[in-house]
């Protein structure tokens, strides 16, 4: 079944000597007193939860799978899920980064990160249901009324409600202005929700007594197209005013689907049948709503695809370690064996260093970006704030499409490592490349992103979020010009901020003429921003490892590692960049000068 051991040691480094958020806490009240033992003990605490009780679960619940009850529309989670859920809830997990006023522990979305990164290296599939249930909170509590937060947000935050998104329909995914599902105001405050929901996961589930669907409807009088969309509140069981379950609501699950990966997590149909709804923030307004949910559904893949990543590289190391297979090239290196380990062959390095590299940026990216969120909702410094909040709007969409195409390559290099094994579900790695997949296609898909990256995000304020960005490259280049020691890593992120900045402005041009140009060029662009952003976490981590062996460290072992970790990436990652510029800059002609008949 494979092995998980959280990797606090990195961790540890990301959180303390990278990102120094001790340091970054003591400038905002709210976390002030927060010190790096505390963080430490927590995640420690959360690796036991990992490791011991929902990671035995995965391989098992993949295999079981959910059940449906056609009749009743009950759905049953694979077995232990339930148990283990109760024990994350009496835990107080749920509660973690939430809001006090409503029973919540407080703590930063970048510790809740730490956490949701072993959640989903452990069980990708379990941890979905608290997963989305979080962006829920979330949700209402930007913009839920007063009296939604007092009766809903306690029970979410305590866990013992959980929380779906309903956007999707059979017809229309990304397009939601072609969505049909009505509400029709009752004349109590309250509307009949009518309609069907497809791919919601988490829909319907035995794990908590009561789930909380957020749904995206329309009003009789509602505008076409997105600008007629509103967000409604439909319980499972409708409430009563102290918070205890009253009447079944009219929404059941309809049948679940049979997917790829993500088995343990029931993936519905749902079905709205004038189900109770109370509208959630301003009419006609609900993806405003909804983009709180839907901006954390895609952090939070992001950080599924992390921890698939890690448990797949330690998986596919130990083999590697463990697996004998002729000799080394340059002569045998395991004398005392009839064939060396695997891991002596350069293709086999190369494997596990493309993982560990993707893990290692992707684990300091999600990081900075749970530390970005703090700053924009707690720094006490406008500037710093809004800086911050224009970072995460950029970057959000690579957080998504970036880590995610990375990390499938990652699971299936660890595939291959094994070999025939890898290809075999008694090990697990086939698991880890079924459930990473569906990361690249839902909450938006890659090449969505992409488009909102390139066409909203930079292009669409004349490039004003990806120079604050710029300015930290270039602050970074300006303070290590002349250290020796960082010329290999400095010089290439330089040259590809550069490069970024150049391509950026001939889009721009082209596009002015022709939009496609945009479509065209949009995932290489997203790719090359990916790789930007990389290469600015490998050059900061590459500069602590220096500093850290100069110094004489106790662990010369774990700063040497990084260092040719930050090599590696350099070489024989980063060049991939030249690739994905000259495909930008080839245009949209190759895209789309064939008639469609001629395909």
């Amino acid at each position: 079944m494979g092995q998980y051991t959280a990797p606090l040691r990195d961790m540890q480094f990301v959180l303390h000597e990278l990102l120094n958020v001790e340091t970054e806490f003591k400038a905002m009240p709210r976390h002030a007193e927060l010190d790096a033992d505390t963080i430490n003990s927590i995640a420690e605490e959360a690796a036991k939860f990992a490791q011991g009780v929902i990671f035995p679960l995965n391989q098992s619940g993949d295999a079981e799978g959910c059940h449906h009850d056609p009749v009743t529309g009950d759905v049953t989670a694979p077995q232990g899920f339930k148990a283990a859920y109760q024990q994350y809830i009496e835990a107080g997990w749920p509660a973690l980064a939430c809001d006090p006023d409503f029973g919540g522990q407080g703590l930063p979305e970048v510790v809740n990160n730490v956490l949701y990164e072993m959640l989903n290296s452990a069980n990708q599939s379990w941890t979905m249901y608290p997963g989305l249930t979080h962006g829920a909170y979330a949700a209402l509590h930007v913009h839920g009324t007063p009296e939604q937060k007092a009766l809903y947000l306690p029970k979410i935050i305590s866990g013992h409600w959980t929380g779906t998104m309903c956007l999707t329909e059979a017809h229309c995914g990304t397009d939601l202005g072609l969505l049909r599902t009505k509400a029709e105001p009752n004349g109590d405050g309250s509307f009949a929700i009518t309609g069907q929901k497809i791919f919601i996961s988490a829909g319907e589930h035995d794990l908590a007594e009561n789930i909380v669907h957020l749904v995206l409807a329309r009003l009789p009088d509602a505008p076409a197209g997105t600008k007629g969309i509103s967000l409604f509140l439909v319980p499972k069981f409708v409430p009563n005013t102290d918070g205890s379950l009253g009447t079944r609501n009219g929404v059941k699950c309809g049948s679940i689907e049979h997917k790829m990966g993500i088995h343990g997590n029931a993936t519905c149909v749902i079905n709205l049948d004038s189900a109770s709804g109370w509208l959630v923030g301003e009419a006609n307004k609900g993806l405003n709503a909804m983009f709180v949910m839907m901006n954390g559904a895609r952090l939070g893949v992001g950080m599924q695809s992390l921890g698939l990543a890690e448990v797949a590289y330690q998986n596919s190391l130990a083999y590697a370690k463990d697996r004998i297979q002729m000799r080394s090239l340059t002569g045998p290196k395991a004398k005392d064996k009839p064939a060396d380990p695997i891991i002596v062959h350069p293709d086999v390095r190369r494997m596990l260093l493309t993982q560990k590299a993707y893990t290692e940026a992707a684990r300091a990216f999600t990081y900075w970006s749970g530390l970005q969120l703090d700053k924009e909702h707690n720094h006490p410094d406008a500037a710093v704030a809004r800086d911050a909040a224009d970072l995460m709007a950029l970057l959000t969409p690579v957080v998504k499409g970036f880590i995610t195409e990375n990390a499938y390559i990652s699971t299936t290099l660890g595939m291959q490592v094994l070999g025939g094994h890898g290809y075999i579900r008694e090990w697990g790695m086939e698991q880890f490349v079924r459930d990473a997949r569906i990361n690249m296609i839902y909450e938006g898909t890659n090449g969505i992103q992409a488009l909102d990256l390139l066409g909203r995000k930079v292009l669409g304020d004349m490039g004003a979020k990806l120079m604050k960005f710029g300015k930290l490259i270039t602050d970074l280049v300006k303070a290590e010009q002349g250290n020796e020691a960082m010329k290999e890593f400095i010089g290439p992120l330089a040259e590809v901020g550069l490069d970024v900045q150049k391509v950026t402005m001939e889009i721009g041009q082209k596009a002015i003429k022709n939009a496609d140009e945009v479509g065209a060029a949009s995932v290489a662009y997203l790719h090359l921003v990916g790789h930007m952003v990389y290469a600015y976490f490998w050059a900061r981590m590459a500069k602590v490892a220096v500093e850290k062996l100069a110094a004489g460290t106790s662990e010369p072992d774990f700063y040497s590692a990084k260092l040719f970790t930050a090599r590696f990436y350099f070489a024989k990652l980063l060049p991939e960049t030249g690739c994905y510029l000259k495909e930008i800059r080839a245009g949209a002609e190759p895209l789309m000068a064939m008639d469609a008949a001629l395909f």
